[in-house]
């Protein structure tokens, strides 16, 4: 066996512990050193080649451009069905927010009209408004609870109201 083959096997290993090295650092909080000692891997297997000759360096740069994404993709794509991997994968969908907070677009016909508070603002809290429950929040002080309210301003999901009258 040529001492080349074993130098280029070894050099091609190093090129896989860089990509596992590097895929560890994801998951392992390691303020950068298995980062550091995939690009030491790394730059000893291009080393290796290099010392090879530049022919087989190069190649061994291009076999690096192939092994490394190959490593990352066959990891990715198998990392779901492990025991860790279904642990840390959501598994139900986000859940409704229902009316207390209504989209941008039920929002804008808002502007002008009257409803009352159903929980004190202070400056923030939820009022009654032309049957929707909408967070609100007061253009002044404090508007307690049951409290007539006029829609001032309507400006992405934020909504200002002011208190109508003396209550």
């Amino acid at each position: 066996m040529p001492v080349e083959f074993v130098w280029v096997v070894f050099a091609i290993f190093l090129y896989m512990l860089c990509a596992a090295l590097l895929v560890f650092e994801i998951f392992i909080p390691s303020f950068g050193l298995l980062t550091l000692l995939a690009v030491g891997a790394f730059a000893w297997a291009t080393g290796l080649f290099f010392e090879i000759g530049t022919t087989a360096g190069w190649y061994g740069l291009a076999s690096s451009a192939v092994i490394i994404p190959v490593f990352w993709t066959i990891t990715y794509k198998l990392f779901p069905h492990t025991s860790v991997g279904r642990a840390m994968i959501l598994k139900s969908s986000p859940r409704e927010l229902g009316d207390a907070l209504p989209e941008q677009e039920r929002l804008l016909p808002l502007k002008g009209k009257i409803g009352t508070t159903v929980s004190p603002l202070r400056p923030v809290g939820v009022c009654q408004i032309d049957g929707l429950r909408v967070v609100c929040i007061a253009e002044t002080g404090f508007i307690p609870r049951n409290a007539p309210i006029e829609v001032v301003q309507v400006q992405g999901h934020t909504v200002t109201v002011r208190l109508i009258g003396q209550f």
